[in-house]
């Protein structure tokens, strides 16, 4: 096999950034989401300012997923001279594509207007941008292709926006008769989730006297074998954990009213077992396959949705004999927002450009999704 290097990363943040106040100037307001859960749930992220593809005059989408990831693929600057006909593979990745159907490659494709080349789309929730990359390196690796481009994406607006919630909850038992507060599984999201875009180029040749990552290995492990599901949309979840998608309802006026197409998080199965699945049962399968040691890694990369969530994977990595000090970890959540999918290529992106980087460093980067409970460890090495 081939080594295999990113030589660029790209990102793409629409429109400006937006304050915990203006939130819903963006998103409008739902009246019967309490505004204390507003104020729990902002507190506990700690996401000052994020993104949305969102026309702040209109209300309406500024951008479709395809477009932002466009967006990101055009920032690449591989080598000199490069153009959008070079690219051979263009896998990406997204939670929330723009349609069932064409796949979401297919229509970012179609945004850069390029040349006939290999498209492949992945999906799933945070880790569906790791597979694309998987994908990519694994073609570059095997010299099936000189190049390939990867991709994580997500507009979770779409999902969140005042009128999605119109008519939901006609089925459902009202949780609280002052408030009429819609279930805290859907109406928490609206102030966890974000926009953007972020694209790597990955080639077996490097370009002299300018950075690049060497991609040493990428690891994905599911358990959903063992687990219910716990993050979910375009279904609804019965109280025996069954997910009952939306074409199962005798009509999508019905799927509607249920809920069926906003996103949800099952809070306490993922607050219960998150953080033991992604470190204390995925960490020792690639600690074992890869003879990985804490004291190898110069950065750890994290994606978490909640700053909630900091503590709680940095105790699992102590209680694991796996500590990794604050000051070696790098992320951007508090200002470019929790992007699902994207985030890991926006956490890179900046660390690629930050000047931080030295010869020989390594790079762990650390995706746990929690739709099914799937993580991804990727270990890289500066060259």
């Amino acid at each position: 096999m081939k080594e295999v290097f990113i030589t660029d990363v790209a990102a793409f943040l629409p429109n400006k950034p937006v304050t915990n106040n203006e939130i819903e100037k963006y998103l409008g307001v739902v009246n019967n989401i309490s505004t204390q859960i507003k104020k729990i749930v902002l507190r506990s992220n700690a996401i000052d300012t994020r993104y949305y593809a969102i026309d702040l005059k209109t209300g309406m989408p500024s951008h479709t997923n395809a477009q932002i990831t466009a967006e990101a693929v055009r920032e690449l600057k591989p080598y000199e001279g490069f153009i959008l006909n070079d690219i051979e593979c263009l896998c990406c990745g997204t939670t929330s594509p723009d349609q069932l159907i064409p796949g979401h490659g297919l229509m970012v494709h179609g945004e850069l207007k390029s040349g006939p080349c290999e498209v492949v789309s992945t999906t799933s929730a945070c880790i569906s941008g790791m597979t694309a990359m998987k994908y990519a390196y694994m073609n570059v690796a095997l010299g099936l292709v000189k190049n390939a481009i990867a991709t994580g994406s997500e507009v979770m607006s779409a999902f969140i926006r005042a009128g999605f919630y119109d008519g939901v909850g006609q089925n459902k038992e009202v949780l609280s008769k002052k408030d009429e507060m819609l279930p805290f599984d859907s109406s928490f999201l609206r102030w966890m989730l974000s926009d953007g875009a972020g694209a790597v180029f990955l080639t077996p040749e490097r370009v002299p006297g300018r950075l690049a990552l060497k991609i040493d290995w990428i690891e994905e492990v599911s358990f959903a074998g063992e687990y219910e599901t716990c993050m979910y949309a375009g279904a609804s979840k019965n109280e025996d954990g069954i997910i009952k998608g939306w074409r199962e309802y005798p009509s999508q006026l019905e799927a509607v009213k249920d809920g069926a197409f906003l996103v949800h998080q099952d809070i306490k199965l993922l607050s219960s077992v998150g953080g033991i699945v992604s470190v204390e049962k995925t960490l020792p399968l690639i600690i074992k396959k890869h003879s990985l040691s804490a004291s190898q890694i110069d950065w750890l990369l994290p994606h978490y949705s909640s700053n909630y969530f900091r503590p709680v994977y940095y105790d699992h990595l102590k209680k694991f004999g796996f500590e990794i000090p604050y000051e070696k970890w790098f992320t951007n959540l508090s200002y470019k927002g929790n992007t699902g999918s994207a985030s890991i290529y926006i956490i890179l992106e900046e660390l690629f450009r930050s000047g931080k980087l030295k010869k020989g460093h390594k790079l762990l980067c650390f995706i746990p999704e929690s739709a099914r409970f799937s993580t991804c460890y990727m270990l890289l090495t500066v060259v």
